[in-house]
């Protein structure tokens, strides 16, 4: 109770952990919750839980509802899979693709993510499995960062393709993006420009300041 009290105006670290994907992982009490951050940035819960909580939104939770597969690319912590259970009340399958082992430790051991009972978590690299996968899904949500680096291949045209395929016909991708130079905000005009008239594309800059949403809807 009384770290609890103390997170309300300092935060407290409640577990620290190496990486061989993210380095340093700590879970720590912010404002009586807890968040996973990376080194430099937020992992899961905190701003992120924020973040797509805004993408889910902007699709649509009563939508959501509907869908009967989900594919989640960069699991973290699992507050976006908290957030689809918890809050929309999404009771279709989910299917979870973490690289780090470590962190997997974290979400099971600290946010319960073993409890949730319509998720299939996978440790995978995600261009690994999207190769690999014979499922097709309503909502594919894209967050993979190590730190604050975002892996190149998620907007090489193979990978995109790959993962348009995957993606049913109504179903809709939600892709988180960081842009901290001039040079991501330019990556992310020419990752638009990538969908042709099949697909409709939303883009919303400045989400939580650094991190910009796209929401992408197979039309046919």
């Amino acid at each position: 109770m009384l770290k609890k009290l103390l997170s309300y105006f300092i935060p407290v670290t409640i577990h620290k952990k190496n990486s061989r994907y993210s380095n340093r992982l700590e879970v720590t009490l912010n404002n009586g919750s807890l968040v996973l951050d990376s080194k430099n940035t937020n992992y899961s819960y905190g701003s992120l839980q924020r973040i797509l909580r805004k993408g889910l939104h902007y699709i649509g939770y009563e939508r959501i509802r509907g869908f009967n597969n989900i594919l989640v690319l960069g699991v973290a912590g699992g507050s976006v899979i908290k957030t689809l259970t918890e809050e929309i009340n999404y009771k279709g399958n989910i299917t979870g693709v973490e690289i780090d082992p470590a962190v997997a430790e974290i979400a099971n051991t600290y946010f319960g993510l073993g409890n949730v009972p319509n998720l299939k978590l996978i440790i995978d690299d995600a261009f690994e499995f999207v190769l690999k996968t014979k499922e097709k899904y309503d909502l594919i949500i894209i967050d993979i960062f190590q730190d604050t680096e975002m892996p190149t291949f998620l907007f090489r045209d193979f990978f995109i393709n790959r993962i348009n395929f995957l993606l049913n016909v109504n179903g809709f991708i939600l892709f988180n993006t960081m842009t901290l130079s001039s040079e991501h905000k330019e990556r992310n005009l020419k990752y638009r420009l990538k969908f042709n008239s099949d697909y409709s594309v939303r883009m919303y800059p400045k989400v939580e300041d650094h991190n910009e949403l796209f929401t992408i809807k197979k039309l046919k």
